[in-house]
């Protein structure tokens, strides 16, 4: 029972955490957009706001935007937050229930650091912690009155907190942490600067004083950071589904790339929407990021590096076949069996016989010759192409088996 509900948590948690995601991605787009889409208007004094006109559902909507605050305090006032704390409160919970409850399958993989489950969560929280302080206090800084300066020492913190975590944690865990440390500031932004900022200017403008126009600058700045952060965070969110993302030593390195990919590609849409023109050297410069990233992450697989896979399945010598009941797909060597049967069966099997696992991950079934045939492109993908599976190794699958499986596989 408790696997079934270990798993059903997950997947609840997990939705959760999509759907609040979706909120706050979406309400952040909108309003950058709306902020690049205002045109002044003889109400609101030049340089104060200004008013956007919008056609939605079949209505339309005016909506005007004050850089301080209205003349009066209206009755019905929005505040957009909480899409921002729950889509952090749910991933926090998930990276939780994932990576510090399954420490062994998703945290930690002995071939880069041995440490104990509470020593990787208490590792994985502190940096959360002190990676908002670094960042911070690199806006509070003078760099914040130089933005390029500003903007190159937070690129490099990410780096650095990215080649940190690949000492200590797995591939995965280590890109993992890193876009959840960068979720950190976003939620932090708003928590810790844009709602007291807001708080602050109503209290003014109800006491009949005017509010420091700088509250409301900072907020803007850290909302701005928001939304240029949002495509590489979900770059790093989905990247635990895809090895070759981070199975290389040089993901670190990927990391920058991605977050200069998705800079760019939000600063192509900021401009535009602000009537700026189109700057389509920005997919040009995303576009190489990317081609650059994937090359890193071939040339650095362990097939390039361990020269396995194509190069030695040509001196591979021939294998004998165990027969199909389907023709459907080609046979299978026994030693292949042997291997997958020894490292991968327990987790991929119709009742996997690992601790806390209630079905087989992703629905893969690796317990019979049809289902290894199958399966065969995943598992090139992941036990071949990458080491990804079995996660952190930890059936020790040996380098002799994954060659092996590539014979195998190169035969086909």
């Amino acid at each position: 029972m408790y696997p079934i509900l270990h798993e059903w948590g997950g997947f609840l948690i997990r939705w959760t955490h999509v759907v609040a995601a979706i909120a706050w991605i979406g309400a952040s787009f909108y309003f950058m957009h709306l902020d690049a889409s205002l045109r002044a208007i003889p109400a609101i004094p030049v340089g104060k706001g200004g008013e956007a006109w919008e056609v939605h559902g079949g209505g339309f909507y005016q909506v005007r935007k004050y850089l301080v605050a209205p003349d009066r305090m209206p009755e019905h006032l929005i505040w957009h937050k909480w899409q921002s704390y729950s889509t952090w409160l749910s991933g926090f919970f998930l990276l939780c229930w994932v990576y510090y409850g399954q420490a062994d399958l998703y945290l930690i993989d002995p071939a880069v650091r041995v440490i104990s489950p509470l020593t990787g969560a208490l590792i994985g929280i502190g940096a959360l912690a002190l990676g908002w302080l670094i960042y911070d206090g690199l806006n509070r800084s003078p760099l914040a009155n130089r933005p390029p300066l500003l903007a190159t020492a937070v690129f490099l913190t990410v780096v650095a907190l990215a080649f940190g975590f690949q000492q200590v944690f797995s591939g995965r865990a280590a890109m993992l942490h890193t876009g959840a440390v960068i979720a950190t500031w976003m939620t932090g932004n708003v928590f810790f600067v844009i709602m007291p900022n807001q708080r602050k200017a109503i209290a003014e403008l109800v006491a009949g004083r005017v509010p420091n126009p700088a509250w409301g600058k900072q907020a803007k700045n850290r909302s701005s950071h928001n939304n240029y952060l949002t495509l590489p965070v979900l770059f790093f969110m989905l990247s635990g589904h895809y090895p070759l993302a981070w199975s290389s030593p040089y993901s670190w390195m990927i990391v920058g790339l991605v977050v200069i990919a998705g800079g760019v590609v939000r600063h192509f849409f900021n401009v535009r929407n602000a009537g700026g023109g189109d700057r389509w050297w920005t997919w040009g410069v995303a576009t190489a990021c990317v081609a650059i990233a994937a090359a890193i992450s071939i040339a650095s697989s362990p097939v390039a590096r361990e020269r396995i896979g194509w190069t030695a399945s040509a001196e591979a010598a021939p294998v004998q076949p165990v027969s199909l009941a389907s023709a459907a797909h080609p046979p299978v060597d026994e030693s292949v069996m042997n291997v997958i049967g020894t490292r991968c069966a327990m987790c991929h099997a119709a009742e996997p016989q690992w601790p806390d696992m209630a079905s087989p991950p992703k629905g893969v079934l690796l317990d019979t010759p049809e289902h290894v045939a199958r399966f065969a492109s995943a598992i090139r993908m992941q036990a071949v192409l990458t080491h990804a599976m079995p996660p952190n190794n930890i059936t020790d699958m040996q380098p002799e088996e994954r060659a092996e499986l590539a014979r195998w596989l190169a035969a086909r």
